[in-house]
């Protein structure tokens, strides 16, 4: 087993968070904020947009068994990557589309697959590629909401939909 991650912002991390921590290959989701200037920011720091974070999925995966450009597909398909600083009604720098890669190798994988994306979506992908920088752990209450919270509104109304999609989309990818 050769073990990888990469993070990635796909707006609101707790509908990320629910669809990678279906995903077969998948070892680990962890939500957290990366790429901005404060450290250690909280929540609430983060969402007053003054820290210049994205809400962010650390993704660990196992690559002998779900690569790297398969990751970076789902990611692609249950967020929508054409949308500037917003995921439907969450609006704010902390809700970007970002893929934060850890290595040089993972940076190409990306761009490969952005440049699929761009053509996908007539160019519109406004999603930033950039290298992880000043990762900080969310608070232990966001981690695997969606798994504890399902029937919460927000979960049931936004995170789910995202959830059903990944299923359909992805038969072969869910979990067993």
């Amino acid at each position: 087993m050769s073990q990888q991650s990469i993070t990635l912002g796909g707006g609101c991390f707790w509908c990320v968070e629910a669809v990678y921590e279906l995903v077969d290959g998948v070892t680990a989701v962890e939500s957290g904020y990366c790429n901005g200037h404060v450290r250690n920011p909280s929540y609430e720091a983060v969402c007053s947009g003054q820290t210049g974070h994205a809400e962010v999925v650390r993704v660990s995966f196992d690559d002998g068994r779900i690569t790297l450009r398969e990751v970076l597909e789902i990611f692609f398909t249950v967020h929508d990557p054409t949308t500037l600083n917003r995921q439907g009604n969450d609006i704010g720098t902390q809700y970007r589309s970002g893929i934060y890669w850890h290595d040089a190798s993972q940076e190409a994988v990306a761009r490969e697959v952005m440049a699929e994306a761009q053509a996908a979506h007539g160019g519109r992908v406004v999603t930033e590629l950039l290298p992880l920088a000043n990762y900080t752990k969310a608070e232990a209450y966001h981690q695997h909401y969606f798994a504890n919270h399902p029937n919460q509104g927000y979960c049931a109304f936004v995170v789910a939909p995202k959830v059903e999609k990944f299923r359909k989309t992805f038969k072969a990818r869910v979990k067993a």
